[in-house]
């Protein structure tokens, strides 16, 4: 089992996400965390050359305190972040308030720049981004990210969806130029090459965490709870927690060669999970919520430490396990972990014969009937054959709603049996579609059991999602259940239909030439939008849809003879 090789007890109080490690000096890591009274603690046990405090700084009392200073900051601190934007070795201390950006020189106790920042600093990052020659510090706020290079110059400028949550810089398409991803309040995931955005993740929730992994690989977390890893645009996995995860890094704890995502949980729980697939291979406790973690060489050995800090002030450093301990992390060795799959193998085996047994037992003819009348209680309406002929159909349908408010528009999932058997249950999963959760049980009550079962589902933004849908289906009165399962596509403009009526144009437009053929354009349509008769191939293309959500008028117009050949009227410029 992996045991800390150091534990510090500072008795500080440490804010959650507000913990970074830097070189100050250029020399000896030190522990950066926010603290009480809008004050910064900077624990530096190995450089002891101030003597006297003045300005923002001041010295321990006792104790372990007597290995830290405090800068007095005067301010809610918002974000801390830790880096070298000079030629000169040492790192910078970066404090983001509501309003304020503070570069700070620990090891001279003076400000290098301090600069008002309107849209406030929710998030800090040191790096070199494309082609840029020198590193900057990226701030992120209010729909707005900013970067800014060693003289506090303001030499970037960029704008992104919603409040920005995260920032990381990664090479995130492998061209050898780092890219910069943010995380925001409106559930995505954006790159940005330079300026521009270059592509675009959505996801479930706010996006509270990024960390590079490896490779391509990079690791995220949600407010919800939710942790992961993408490798590009592609999701390798991810879990979901009760509790959320307030720190993210990545580690090679269990010395393969391949770094592990490691998570800090509010729950006080911290865990490595193998990057490829989410297993977790090492977990330890603390007695209250992780507050960050970093890495450096605190022992000043030669080896990186893995540290991770706790609210209380509590400070525990691992390294990487001994060969003889791959694999056997956790007090669960491998031998017993594969002993514990193979019971549970087992036991679902042994479950699935008993059922076997159980059917065999009823009437033989009964199981070749393939018809049923729904709603009579029949015979066979204790067992658990059905027909073999048995399918299932599924629409979806858009609905505006009713007229006096009582329904939203949505969209109707329709499911129904081919012979009359009855649907007992159907369980829909489906990511950014549910206000609470990720899954929706539909289970009617007895009495109105058909069939046929309608569920409305209504998407709160215009994206694609996935419908995962499992349906339990069976005779009446039966114990045992077939389950079905189908995967339909919500299409991302599932709550635009198609009209008619006159209504006023959209004042807005945006036109375009696009290098396409019609086919391609009504493919498109056809396969984004739930409309009730099929667009066909005609030589101009106009289409009249109408938003349900917002009630504003969509126009899409195609002429393959004009140079601004696609033009779209909309007054939202989002969707446009």
């Amino acid at each position: 089992m992996l045991v800390p090789v150091f534990t510090l007890k500072l008795h500080q109080k440490i804010y959650p996400r507000l913990v970074t490690v830097g070189k100050f000096d250029g020399i000896h890591p030190s522990i950066a965390a926010a603290t009480t009274g809008g004050k910064i603690f900077i624990h530096r046990p190995h450089s002891h050359t101030q003597t006297e405090y003045t300005g923002r700084m001041a010295g321990g009392t006792s104790g372990l305190d007597l290995d830290c200073v405090f800068l007095n900051i005067g301010q809610h601190i918002t974000s801390l972040s830790a880096g070298s934007l000079g030629h000169d070795g040492k790192d910078l201390l970066f404090v983001g308030t509501a309003n304020n950006l503070l570069a700070y020189d620990v090891e001279n106790n003076q400000d290098v720049f301090h600069k008002d920042v309107p849209d406030g600093v929710n998030a800090i990052c040191v790096g070199v981004t494309a082609r840029n020659v020198e590193p900057l510090v990226y701030v992120g706020g209010n729909c707005s990210i900013q970067g800014y290079d060693a003289r506090g110059e303001d030499v970037f400028w960029t704008v992104t969806g919603d409040n920005v949550l995260s920032l990381m810089i990664f090479d995130f398409d492998s061209d050898g130029e780092n890219e910069l991803l943010v995380g925001s309040n409106d559930y995505d995931i954006r790159v940005f090459k330079e300026d521009q955005m270059v592509s675009e993740i959505s996801e479930t929730d706010a996006v509270i965490g990024l960390c590079p992994v490896s490779d391509s690989k990079f690791g995220y977390s949600l407010a919800n709870g939710t942790v992961g890893v993408y490798d590009k645009l592609s999701r390798y996995w991810r879990i979901k927690s009760k509790n959320q995860s307030l720190s993210l890094f990545s580690y090679d704890l269990d010395n393969d060669g391949v770094p592990e995502l490691i998570t800090g949980w509010s729950s006080g729980k911290i865990d490595a999970r193998n990057c490829k697939t989410g297993e977790v291979v090492y977990k330890d406790t603390f007695p209250s919520p992780i507050a960050g973690i970093v890495t450096a060489d605190y022992r000043l050995d030669g080896v990186e430490q893995l540290i991770v800090c706790s609210t209380d002030g509590e400070i525990r450093g691992y390294i990487p396990a001994a060969k003889e301990l791959r694999g056997q992390l956790m007090d669960v060795s491998l031998e017993q972990k594969i002993f514990q799959e193979l019971n549970q193998k087992k036991l679902q085996l042994l479950q699935e014969i008993k059922n076997y047994e159980q059917n065999e037992k009823e009437p033989r003819h009964l199981a070749g009937k393939q018809t049923i009348q729904p709603g009579i209680d029949n015979e066979e309406g204790s067992i658990g054959i059905i027909p073999a002929n048995t399918q299932l159909n599924s629409s979806l349908i858009v609905s505006p709603g009713s007229a006096d408010n009582q329904s939203d528009p949505h969209v109707v999932l329709t499911i129904s049996t081919t012979n009359g058997t009855f649907i007992h249950m159907v369980v829909v999963f489906a990511e950014s579609l549910f206000e609470e959760g990720e899954s929706l049980v539909v289970h009617p009550p007895e009495n109105k059991r058909s069939d046929q079962i309608m569920i409305p589902l209504a998407p709160p933004k215009d994206i694609p999602i996935d419908l995962h849908i499992k349906i339990y289906v069976g005779h009446k009165n039966t114990q045992q259940y077939h389950v079905f399962e189908l995967t339909r596509q919500l299409p991302r403009f599932a709550l635009h239909t198609q009209f008619n009526n006159e209504t006023t144009d959209p004042v807005s437009t945006v036109s375009f030439p696009l290098q396409e053929r019609t086919s391609r354009i009504v493919m498109w349509l056809n396969q984004n939008f739930l409309l009730t008769d099929k667009i066909t191939l005609t030589n101009v293309l106009k289409l009249k849809l109408l938003s349900l959500r917002t009630k504003s008028p969509l126009f899409i117009q195609f002429n393959p003879d004009q140079s601004q050949n696609l033009i779209i009227q909309t007054d939202n410029i989002e969707l446009a």
